[in-house]
């Protein structure tokens, strides 16, 4: 199992971005978190196989409809999993 944070920039607060994230990670059967941070970015955390880690990874590159996705900081690790199920921080 792998984990991938990735850090999102663009026009990427406001438009449900972190709604539509839990919506495809919990569909693609991933556990993690996402949250908006304070410079206007969305963070999210993902644990599962690869293939599916990667799929996840190009929804963040185009985000939802209304998102304008500039940029995506992706760091991959071992999973730990300390996460159950994914879940919206606020």
């Amino acid at each position: 199992m792998k984990r991938l944070q990735v850090i999102i920039s663009g026009k990427v607060q406001g438009v449900f971005f972190r709604h539509f994230t839990k919506k495809r990670a919990s569909a693609l059967g991933l556990s993690g978190e996402v949250r908006n941070t304070a410079d206007k970015k969305v963070e999210a955390v993902f644990e599962g196989r690869r293939d599916t880690l990667q799929k996840m990874l190009q929804f963040c590159k185009k985000g939802p409809p209304g998102a304008t996705v500039e940029k995506v900081e992706e760091t991959w690790s071992n999973a730990t999993g300390e996460h159950n199920g994914f879940t919206v921080k606020h």
